[in-house]
């Protein structure tokens, strides 16, 4: 059931007693029962192998000269070298080190030196459902079996006509919570002063339930310089409504969307859905795959010349709070544990859904990454 809560004071400290009996979230490791991004589209080239990573688990990607993109465990299951540096040849992967030929499935097709009448291993390695969309590379790194069922992002804005996209991928040093975190808590406007200038952020109100968290903003400019690609991105720079930016921000687990839709619009001016994939076991680094959809403009090719501006300073913003999320994630290091202090129940709240969705994040080695997740003698997990 979700709950409406409407905007007021902070609230105070919350109890040593009750934040030290909650687990620390940022020992909270992603689900991986959901579609995750692990490459921009073009980089993984017709016949090319690309390697990618799901939170410790290595996985070689690679298109076959159908076009088919397939996502295998990044190891061959003879000497453990990883297959992201074979060869491809139609749609098999090749390894570079023995030659032993994978299939898109994971099966063996063929260890060319095998004396005749000697089988071959029943199984290879482990082999991932795959999606591409929206141009970028998705892959199930949970229960295979879930896959066909789970739920993949609706961007409605990619494929209009009316919207043009600007793709982000950039890898950022911290756990992916304080991601969640930085986009939820727009207080910190404070930060990007030098380029919005002075913005005052009014929190309207937000939902709460168990899987998302969705926060309703005001922006109002106070003064000092505001930077030309903001302007361009605010409300009136794109659609020209004079309405004020109302921005809705949304944790929906595991991925986050902001959208300002002026009044009486039908689709927003502009969109953006991220999501942070975890690179490291350990989850102390994500890689943010975003999506910034923008409304074209009643005038022809104003968005275009427009877009250096937008990009330089969705740039600029992103350094800012990469900046802000690395020194949280060094503190954190540092201390061996969470020590902030939250007061702002929005932030208390899309913490318990980042908490009560995620999974333990399993310490030491593995015998593969899947190992994260399953267990060392889970499904898939061990040499076949």
């Amino acid at each position: 059931m979700t709950e409406t809560i409407a905007a007021g004071p902070a609230q105070g400290e919350v109890p040593q007693e009750q934040a030290a009996a909650a687990a620390d979230l940022r020992r909270t490791g992603i689900h991986p029962d959901f579609w995750y991004p692990v490459a921009v589209s073009a980089s993984v080239r017709t016949k090319k192998t690309y390697p990618a990573l799901f939170a410790g688990e290595r996985i070689a990607l690679y298109r076959g000269e159908s076009g088919t993109v397939y996502a295998l465990e990044d190891r061959c299951a003879h000497r453990q070298v990883p297959l992201s540096m074979g060869v491809v040849e139609g749609d098999v992967l090749r390894c570079c080190y023995h030659a032993w030929a994978y299939r898109g499935n994971g099966r063996i097709s063929q260890i060319p030196y095998l004396p005749k009448g000697v089988s071959r291993p029943p199984r290879g390695v482990r082999a991932y459902p795959v999606r591409e969309a929206y141009g970028l590379v998705f892959v199930f790194p949970g229960d295979p079996e879930k896959a066909p069922t789970a739920a993949f992002p609706e961007l409605p804005e990619f494929d209009s006509a009316r919207h043009k996209t600007m793709t982000f991928s950039r890898t950022v040093k911290c756990h992916y919570s304080f991601m969640h975190e930085n986009l939820l808590d727009m207080n910190h406007q404070f930060l990007h002063r030098g380029i919005l200038g002075k913005i005052q952020p009014k929190l309207l109100g937000y939902d709460a339930g168990p899987r998302s968290v969705e926060a309703r903003y005001l922006f109002t400019h106070a003064g000092g310089k505001k930077n030309r690609g903001a302007n361009l991105l605010a409300a009136e720079g794109i659609g020209g409504s004079k309405s004020p930016d109302v921005i809705t921000i949304k944790t929906g687990y595991p991925y986050q969307t902001l959208q300002l839709v002026p009044e009486n619009a039908e689709l927003p001016a502009f969109s953006l859905w991220v999501a942070y994939v975890p690179g490291d076991a350990e989850q102390r680094t994500n890689h943010v795959y975003g999506l910034l959809m923008i409304e074209k403009p009643p005038i022809p090719g104003a968005l275009h010349l427009a877009w250096p501006f937008i990009r330089r300073f969705t740039e600029r913003v992103f350094a800012e709070d990469r900046m802000a999320v690395e020194a949280e994630q060094r503190a954190w290091d540092e201390q061996g544990e969470d020590w902030n202090r939250e007061v702002f129940p929005l932030i208390l709240d899309v913490r318990d859904v980042l908490r009560s969705n995620g999974v333990p994040i399993r310490s030491g080695s593995a015998l593969c990454g899947a190992a994260s997740f399953c267990g060392a003698a889970g499904r898939g997990c061990r040499l076949r």
